[in-house]
């Protein structure tokens, strides 16, 4: 009879998650295997070799997808509390500066190898799907303003990413933070009542017709 797996997949895709934050694409198996307590050949026969490893935890990127979002949809009964949740849990992909390196590095194998940009784009077209989900909610909702929910649902998954980066160059205050506010800026214009509010408190005083100058006597 076999030995039973002391460790699941998920566990062992989980700690080659951990080494992927600290380390990037560069790892060895050895580096998972101390990760998660387990022997470098267990890896091999769980999953083939390096490569198979890395393009397992690859493929959960779209994986749970719904779910995961399902879950934040209804945790917060205010859509753009969803979104803030959903950029918070985005934050945490970027602990430190390091950490976003490294997953730049991931994403450069994800767009150089097909078999890597393959998981890649199911999730990020997964995430686009999503995103417009949670802005139709706003809509419904009126906490936003009709639009067109595909497109800022784009400019939302690419405001998220970019802000992470330039959070990583800049490094002023947390990921979250600085993600937080660009989010903030792209939809707080669409943010029914906040054009009026905005208005109210730049509202400048109307200008004065000049006096005519007396002529001197």
């Amino acid at each position: 009879m076999s030995r039973p797996r002391t460790l699941s997949d998920d566990d062992l895709l989980a700690a080659t998650h951990r080494v992927v934050g600290r380390l990037g694409p560069n790892l060895t198996l050895a580096d998972v295997a101390r990760e998660a307590g387990v022997s470098a050949a267990t890896l091999v026969q769980r999953f083939g070799s390096k490569r198979g490893l890395l393009l397992a935890f690859a493929s959960l990127g779209s994986e749970g997808m719904r779910e995961q979002f399902d879950a934040i949809r209804t945790g917060h009964s205010d859509p753009l509390d969803a979104l803030r949740e959903t950029v918070r849990c985005y934050a945490q992909m970027a602990p430190s500066p390091d950490a976003v390196s490294n997953a730049l590095a991931f994403l450069q194998m994800d767009l150089t190898d097909p078999d890597f940009h393959r998981p890649a784009l199911l999730a990020a077209r997964a995430t686009v799907v999503e995103l417009q989900r949670i802005l139709d909610d706003a809509v419904r909702a009126r906490r936003l303003g009709r639009c067109n929910t595909k497109d800022l649902a784009l400019a939302l998954h690419a405001i998220i990413g970019g802000a992470m980066v330039a959070w990583a160059v800049l490094r002023e205050g947390t990921a979250e933070s600085m993600m937080q506010a660009a989010v903030d800026t792209l939809l707080e214009p669409r943010v029914i009542g906040h054009r009026r509010n905005t208005v109210h408190r730049g509202k400048r005083p109307a200008p004065q017709k000049p006096r005519a100058k007396r002529a001197r006597q």
